[in-house]
């Protein structure tokens, strides 16, 4: 396994980076926002009443349409919940080497993957990040330490699902589909869930390093948690700018997949992530997609031939996502080789 970022911090007292974290430019400027990033209240599409669910929607559209990103609030799921996997993530990465050594998967599929950076194997310039992937839907997944990990995160995960399930179905209706069109299209009920938790540990020099660089993500929804550290930044209008979000709030992104199946109307969206000197940044994301067989196309009520015709190619999901994870993390260009 490749030294983590976490090892080499508390290797000693470290006070430049390694040459091979070093980012041959810098990172554009980052702007504050002229307006605040949407924000969905989930209760309201769930349990409100069908005035208050159809405006939820609308604000959806508007938010696929303009950010790509959006918020949501009051989604049920517990913030002790979220608090227990956060603290049982980071008991993970401070096992020893040799427990961690176990789950060091070479191929992108592996059921549990534990490294550093994104892919060591195919990079020159390394991220400050340490990562645990584990796949987690259709077949549940977990390592056997800490003790309390399996039942935790399959709870958080389940839950998580369940939010992911609502907003795509909200989604399909504000494509002008049916509720149930993108779940029946894409069998997402068998969907591939994803559950990856990335340590961002402090940086004696983070204007030289990336936690990660600008790319979007495989998949419909990501829905990501945080501790209070910031870091996130998207690009919104041909800015960057920073992504803060509310206490006991989901950061949801649109992914490549959205994109392909709304025929590009709904945009997956370029994000990355700085560090900092003082403090270890934790997000516990679930990546939300389509069954692992399922062949994503753009839908066909959404495709003109004369008007709008097709703007990508089908690929099937298990595909895209080994073409992703086995090559360099560079912006939308595993999307762009599936353009028409």
């Amino acid at each position: 396994m490749s030294t983590t970022v976490k090892d080499l911090t508390e290797s000693n007292d470290l006070k430049s980076i390694p040459s091979e974290y070093v980012f041959p430019t810098n990172p554009e400027v980052v702007e504050e926002a002229e307006q605040q990033i949407p924000i969905i209240d989930y209760h309201l599409l769930t349990s409100g009443s069908p005035e208050q669910r159809s405006q939820i929607i609308e604000n959806l559209r508007i938010a696929c349409l303009d950010w790509g990103f959006f918020m949501v609030i009051n989604h049920g799921v517990p913030e002790s919940l979220i608090n227990e996997m956060m603290n049982l993530c980071l008991s993970f990465f401070d096992s020893s080497p040799d427990e961690k050594s176990d789950y060091v998967g070479k191929h992108v599929l592996n059921p549990i993957r534990c490294g550093t950076s994104f892919n060591t194997s195919v990079e020159e310039v390394y991220f400050w990040r340490d990562y645990l992937k584990i796949l987690v839907h259709p077949e549940f997944h977990a390592p056997l330490k800490p003790q309390a990990f399996r039942n935790i995160s399959y709870e958080y995960c389940k839950r998580t699902r369940e939010v992911a399930k609502e907003l795509v179905n909200a989604i399909s209706e504000s494509l002008g589909l049916e509720e149930d069109y993108i779940e029946k299209a894409l069998e997402t009920k068998s969907g591939l869930q994803i559950l990856i938790v990335n340590l961002y540990p402090p940086c004696p020099q983070p204007e030289l390093a990336m936690g990660m660089p600008p790319h979007s993500d495989h998949g419909l929804l990501t829905l990501l948690a945080q501790n209070e550290i910031g870091g996130l930044q998207i690009k919104h209008k041909g800015k960057w700018i920073a992504a803060n979000a509310l206490p006991n709030s989901f950061m949801v992104n649109i992914g490549d997949h959205m994109e392909i199946l709304s025929n590009g109307k709904y945009k997956s969206i370029l994000h990355r992530v700085a560090v900092n000197t003082k403090a270890t940044r934790v997000t516990v994301v679930t990546a939300n997609g389509p069954s692992s067989d399922a062949v994503v196309t753009p839908a066909p009520d959404l495709v003109d031939c004369e008007n709008y015709p097709p703007l990508y190619r089908g690929m099937k999901y298990r595909e895209y996502v080994e073409l992703q994870q086995s090559n360099q993390l560079h912006g939308k260009s595993c999307l762009d080789r599936i353009r028409v």
